[in-house]
């Protein structure tokens, strides 16, 4: 078989692979099992069995009648697990969605900012927890934390004005990526860290003197002070507010309104709210009115 043809049948085998794996609510309670797909992070998936949404999808699989079952992913590749093809963020926010690679899962959950990039190829659900990215320096480097004015966007520029010449690290196609915030242009040295750079290596890597500063999102930069205390700073915040959500895909919408109407439940019930203090207790320090409303 020469090397075109079998990249043709290599290609229809995924595809078809993709439609028998891709599924809707129905299909998943004929098959009796909920595929959770997440990337071990913060406290959302820690890797040993548990976390805030390990604990999420552990109840919605009970609610659906199915059993449980996690599927471990990582950054470069989680949107793929569940689309069944490869994604890149393009320059300018768009999207590409290249080779097709086998569905391993129904439902993204381990603490995905909702970015309006990633919001062009899946579906979220409504935001389950509140987020933003912060810049995080050592205790001994020379900025000072900023002191919170009138408006987050003149935080986010105070902030900005302090980095010409700092060495601030940063993490491609994460909620940490530098260009989603317009890095470069305020003279900032961004050091882009490798692509198997997990988010919690970002505090020790500025521990280790690879740079003074770095680009750190809310539910990891809350674990890293209590697990740092007095060796990190929160120097100020590099984004607007940004939420958290489970995700789905656009071909799985009974799947989605299901979860929804499941977690609004939760959520009136009390039952989130004391989930996420177990694992996020200083979090309603921060954004109490996020836990505050109803649904």
């Amino acid at each position: 078989m020469n090397p075109v043809t079998r990249l043709f049948f290599l290609l229809f085998f995924l595809v078809i692979c993709h439609a028998l794996l891709a599924r809707d609510l129905d299909e998943i309670r004929r098959s009796g099992v909920l595929r959770h797909i997440g990337v071990p992070y913060a406290h959302f998936v820690t890797g040993s069995g548990d976390g805030l949404d390990v604990d999420l999808m552990r109840a919605f699989a009970k609610h659906l009648g199915v059993r449980y079952e996690y599927v471990r992913s990582d950054w470069a590749h989680v949107i793929g697990d569940l689309l069944g093809r490869k994604v890149r963020r393009e320059k300018g926010g768009g999207v590409e969605l290249l080779d097709p690679v086998p569905v391993r899962g129904d439902v993204i959950a381990n603490g995905l900012t909702m970015l309006p990039w990633r919001e062009k190829v899946v579906a979220f659900a409504e935001p389950t927890f509140p987020s933003g990215v912060w810049l995080i320096a050592s205790a001994n480097s020379s900025l000072e934390p900023i002191r919170p004015g009138a408006s987050r966007s003149r935080d986010i520029a105070l902030v900005k004005s302090l980095l010409s010449g700092r060495a601030v690290l940063a993490l491609k196609n994460t909620c940490l990526d530098p260009d989603l915030y317009d890095l470069a242009g305020s003279g900032a040295d961004i050091r882009l860290q490798p692509e198997g750079r997990k988010l919690n290596e970002m505090v020790p890597a500025i521990l280790n003197g690879d740079a003074e500063s770095t680009l750190l999102d809310v539910p990891d930069a809350l674990i890293a002070l209590e697990r740092w205390p007095g060796r990190i700073k929160v120097i100020g915040p590099v984004s607007g507010e940004q939420t958290m959500a489970p995700v789905f895909r656009r071909d799985a919408p009974a799947l989605r309104a299901e979860f929804q109407r499941f977690f609004n439940d939760l959520w009136n019930s009390g039952v989130y709210a004391r989930w996420v203090k177990r694992y996020y207790p200083a979090v309603f320090d921060y954004f109490r009115e996020f836990f505050s409303r109803s649904r």
